[in-house]
């Protein structure tokens, strides 16, 4: 299938760590398809080599801007900005069908079949399901569709601030119009997701194929101990269930950071794993097991999680427990 590929981005070096891995993790499940990374100026010469061995394209492209401070604050993630940049995936009119993946996902099976679906195919976002998350997205490149989609934001702008925003926007029928556009949660599933409906994830997590790592904290921000598979890392940051971050840790340490040290040479780098050559011990922060439970919430932290939905029905929100609450309340009376 030369005429189809898996597209990504990456506009940063941190950013790029995560298109190797993704790229490596595609390979490691034999797709069949080309796979395209578009990067950003600002990436280095060695990251690009690295990029060179894992992709079939590594397109350079300006880094596109929405400069909406207001939306972006509202979200507190004012580096989505340059998320705009993905818009340049439908200029590549050599491929006839493409799919888009994040640079904070990983691939867990193959998912080829994901090239049967049409232009927008999307997995619902675990924020707003009326919305599709753009971490994941079927496409058709189009020159039409991509000075359409500019356009818009010239005129339009993005209710988020960011590429999601003016996507949902442009391809407003999703919600609605068709549903074989819908792609399962399992190609798109959303590491917060796993604390926000936790049942689901025991059901139904195992058949995952795609895991992004949502928020602000990325793999890349950990420092992993390829010794004792450990993670270093402040556990309040942590949003994305161990197993998936140490999966994405081994491709990393294991097939990623041999290449950089080769693409390096001589100078040293923080690769990120501890006892490497490239790494930095002294600016390491102090090991935490991934597993260790976070802090107990507050009454108004409980408060607020119930209200957006978050409750902990496998823990301290689970029936047994509020049962024990009610029998003993009505005791008293």
């Amino acid at each position: 299938m030369t005429d189809q590929a898996f597209v990504t981005l990456a506009t940063t070096d941190s950013y790029a760590k995560g298109v190797m891995v993704l790229g490596k993790s595609l390979r490691n499940h034999n797709t069949s398809r080309k796979l395209v990374a578009l990067i950003g100026p600002h990436v280095s010469e060695t990251s690009r080599a690295v990029l060179h061995k894992l992709y079939d394209e590594v397109r350079l492209v300006d880094v596109l801007d929405s400069g909406d401070t207001a939306h972006l604050a509202l979200m507190k993630r004012p580096d989505l900005g340059v998320t705009f940049t993905k818009l340049h995936c439908w200029s590549l009119t050599h491929y006839s069908k493409c799919v888009f993946m994040d640079a904070d996902t990983l691939v867990l099976a193959n998912v080829d079949e994901l090239f049967d679906r049409e232009e927008l195919s999307a997995a619902p976002d675990p924020g707003w399901p009326d919305c599709f998350n753009s971490g994941v997205f079927v496409f058709r490149p189009s020159e039409d569709t991509y000075s359409k989609l500019l356009q818009y934001c010239t005129e339009h702008g993005s209710f988020d601030g960011g590429d999601q925003g003016v996507l949902n926007s442009f391809f407003r029928g999703w919600a609605t119009e068709d549903i074989g556009k819908h792609l399962p949660f399992i190609y798109n599933m959303s590491s917060i997701a796993l604390y926000t409906y936790l049942p689901a994830f025991k059901q139904y997590g195992s058949n995952a194929k795609v895991v992004h790592f949502l928020g602000k904290t990325k793999p890349w921000s950990y420092t992993y101990d390829p010794k004792k598979r450990a993670l270093k890392g402040s556990v309040e940051e942590a949003s994305s269930h161990p197993s998936f971050l140490l999966e994405w840790w081994s491709i990393y340490s294991s097939c990623v950071v041999p290449m950089l040290h080769h693409e390096h040479g001589d100078q040293p780098f923080y690769s990120g794993c501890a006892g490497s050559s490239g790494c930095d011990e002294e600016t390491l922060p102090p090991l935490v097991p991934a597993a260790l439970p976070a802090p107990p919430l507050s009454s108004a932290e409980r408060k607020q999680r119930w209200e957006q939905g978050q409750a902990d029905y496998m823990g301290i929100d689970a029936f047994a427990n509020i049962e024990k609450k009610l029998t003993a309340f009505l005791k008293r009376w």
